[in-house]
């Protein structure tokens, strides 16, 4: 049986769980759910009634950091959170950073006022967007740009804290925003690095379409 992922691609938390996957190389299936629409019994799988959620071999999980530690012990084979006690700790630090600290900003303010807002029928609120680019999103970057060591956060592999911090940055990519090359180098080439592998892009891609589509142009 193939783990079944419910939410929305364009969910940074969806994205990171299926890009968990997908560099596990691990098969696995889709079920849409529309954040802030979700059927009624979807709060048996997720009882917050949030994306994403998991079934898989009759059992069923919520929360994408909850999923990707259970997928990890569950399809070994490819190590993306480490065994060693001090680095795998480091990781669940960073995939935390990205979770509670990045989000609100490159998702719940960037990504919501211009996608979000605007499939409501609203028009995003640029003052609201400006302040968390301008004002609070640099310090958070200038962390993570002392923090980076090569291509990655953890170690000398990828790693979830890669691909948490990466789903982060691309919501912010597709809310027409981008880093600064010049001020974040390291940053900004990590980004080009994760997002420059196959099934990277092609997700990437098809989201954009989706985009595109949803935004009528």
């Amino acid at each position: 049986m193939k783990p079944k992922i419910y939410g929305a691609p364009l969910s940074p938390y969806v994205r990171k769980v299926r890009l968990f996957l997908e560099t596990k190389g691990v098969e696995y299936d889709s079920k849409m759910i529309v954040p802030y629409a979700t059927p009624d019994d979807y709060s048996a799988l997720n009882p917050l009634r949030r994306v994403p959620a998991l079934e898989f071999d009759g059992q069923t999980l919520a929360d994408s950091a909850v999923i990707c530690h259970f997928l990890e012990d569950k399809f070994p084979e490819t190590t993306l959170i480490p065994k060693d006690a001090y680095l795998r700790a480091r990781c669940a630090w960073f995939e935390k950073y990205a979770d509670y600290e990045l989000a609100p900003l490159t998702t719940f303010t960037a990504f919501k006022e211009r996608v979000l807002t605007r499939l409501s029928g609203g028009e995003p609120d640029e003052t609201r967007i400006r302040k968390a680019v301008d004002l609070k999103l640099p310090p958070l970057f200038d962390y993570l740009e002392e923090e980076l060591s090569g291509n990655h956060f953890v170690g000398n592999s990828l790693s979830l804290a890669d691909i948490a911090i990466a789903s982060q940055l691309i919501s912010f990519k597709h809310s027409g925003e981008q880093l600064d090359g010049a001020r974040w180098p390291k940053l900004s080439q990590f980004l080009a690095t994760f997002c420059g592998r196959t099934y990277v892009q092609q997700m990437i891609e098809s989201e954009q379409a989706a985009l595109k589509k949803l935004l009528g142009h």
